[in-house]
């Protein structure tokens, strides 16, 4: 398999500049991407009564909405390589506002299935992919900060639109904060608007000089480091001359021959049956074991306000010189950490109650901040910025399989048990396994890595012995054949002399 591609690139990001309010743009996109889907749960129980469905029917909504938000990567690729970031998220914050709108006059819980779930999912799943692509455009040396920051958007949005669902609810009915809902979610037109193309005329393009390229040399060291496969990442003008039209594919299915990215993607479909339902279902949990509704859906509240910390602050960790070249273990870390919690949380609501599900959810806000940060980071680590596009979206279209099953699952287990203890110890399982999976594949990973660099290494410097070899033979020839003339010349001029002597003489 071939190794993990460089992140270097044929030009030097701004890494500042016009990139932080890119950075503010993705903040507010990916902040309603993922928080939009978990903030409904709020709705939860009044709409299972108002359509008299099961706890496993209602899970649905939010279920199929991440799922087509993950379905929809592919997709989103596409568009975004055809029309560029900005366009395709103002037409995701335009299909998320009307499918809102056109919810709150739903009469059937498949109404809400068909236009909050696969409408509003694709519209979020326009909004969640250019902004993680376009970060990889304007940074390098603080990518994983400016990743950190934007991701932050989930847990800040996610704190504000708990509480205001619940507000919106008691005053509006559902049907009425859906129609507002719709109105505000048209924020992502704005964060848009902000994610203009890098300018190429105006960076520089060979970034690594012997005077100026301190800044763009520390990047080409730094990733080197983080991904020791690392060759020239060339631009996209470059990279269809280099690979014959490579960049013309819709996707890069070669991707799948990619050692690192395999490894990543089993994690990671494992990882995903049990991430996201702990979230859906913690204000439910608490409203089950008779805690009220304002402090149940505060529960989300204290877990986003310690995630909107977690995410840069993980960023700013990933960054360390001594994290960053084997970042994959951090995330494999991150990853398990989040199963333990969940493993945790049904001890800690037994025997603390109320208290016990505030614990829980500050360290399941920073095991779940971890993750969030560090996810498409990884990736992009893994396979580069120039490949990230279609990484993501083949990694989307096949994480929305247990995206769309996991939350309806832990309702069965809801259902059948009568009770959500059962559920959390599943979630546990299915994210600490996935953990100490990629802990140890990704051992052996860099371990193959380091053994390719050395073999790589110690046969370039054995070309470079050959190639000194037959350049000093050459030059040894060369003299050699220099003095055989020489000497032929001065045998010529002797008998010459010779023969002018005897002329004389005779």
């Amino acid at each position: 398999m071939p190794p993990a591609a460089t992140t270097n690139l044929g030009y030097t990001p701004p890494d500042g500049g016009w990139g932080w309010a890119v950075v503010f743009g993705a903040f507010i996109s990916i902040g309603f991407s993922y928080a939009f889907p978990k903030s409904l749960t709020i709705y939860f129980k009044e709409i299972q009564m108002y359509f008299s469905v099961s706890y496993s029917e209602i899970a649905w909504v939010s279920s199929i909405m991440l799922s087509a938000m993950y379905a929809g990567g592919p997709v989103s690729s596409i568009l975004v390589n055809r029309y560029g970031c900005r366009t395709v998220v103002i037409i995701g914050g335009l299909m998320v506002g009307a499918s809102m709108v056109a919810a709150s006059f739903g009469t059937t819980i498949i109404h809400l299935y068909l236009l909050v779930g696969v409408i509003g999912g694709f519209g979020l799943s326009f909004n969640l992919q250019p902004s993680l692509t376009i970060i990889g455009k304007y940074f390098q040396v603080k990518r994983p900060v400016a990743n950190g920051l934007a991701m932050a958007g989930s847990p800040v949005f996610l704190s504000t639109l708990a509480p205001l669902n619940q507000f919106l609810f008691d005053n509006f009915g559902w049907r009425g904060a859906f129609m507002i809902l719709g109105a505000i979610v048209m924020n992502c037109c704005v964060a848009g608007a902000l994610m203009r193309p890098v300018n190429m005329k105006t960076v520089q393009k060979h970034p690594v000089t012997a005077s100026k390229g301190t800044t763009a040399k520390k990047a080409g060291s730094t990733e080197n480091n983080a991904n020791p496969e690392a060759g020239d990442l060339l631009t996209e003008t470059e990279q269809k001359q280099k690979i014959g039209g490579c960049a013309d594919k819709l996707m890069d299915l070669s991707l799948f021959k990619h050692r690192g990215f395999i490894i990543y993607l089993i994690g990671n479909v494992v990882m995903f049956f049990g991430f996201f339902a702990p979230v859906v279902f913690l204000p439910s949990y608490a409203k089950g074991i008779g805690i009220d509704n304002y402090q149940a859906a505060f529960l989300l509240s204290i877990f986003a306000f310690v995630d909107m910390f977690a995410r840069p602050g993980t960023g700013l960790i990933a960054n360390i010189k001594w994290i960053r070249p084997r970042i994959q273990y951090f995330f494999s870390f991150s990853v398990a950490y989040n199963g333990v919690c969940h493993l945790l949380c049904p001890f800690l609501a037994v025997y603390l109650g109320y208290a016990g599900l505030v614990v829980y959810a500050v360290f399941f806000g920073v095991a779940f901040g971890m993750v969030c940060a560090l996810l498409f980071e990884v990736l992009m680590d893994l396979v580069g910025a120039q490949r990230f596009s279609s990484a993501v979206g083949l990694v989307t279209i096949l994480e929305c399989g247990p995206v769309l099953l996991g939350p309806p699952i832990s309702g069965f287990l809801v259902d059948v048990f009568d009770d959500y203890k059962y559920m959390y110890w599943a979630c546990g399982a299915m994210m600490l396994a996935p953990g100490i999976f990629l802990f140890i594949m990704n051992y052996f990973n860099y371990k193959q890595l380091d053994q390719e660099v050395r073999e790589r290494q110690s046969g370039a410097i054995g070309m470079q012995s050959v190639k000194q070899s037959v350049a000093e033979k050459a030059e040894a020839r060369k003299k050699e054949m220099k003095m055989t003339k020489d000497e032929e010349m001065a045998e010529g001029t002797k008998g010459f002399i010779n023969g002018l002597l005897l002329m004389f003489i005779i």
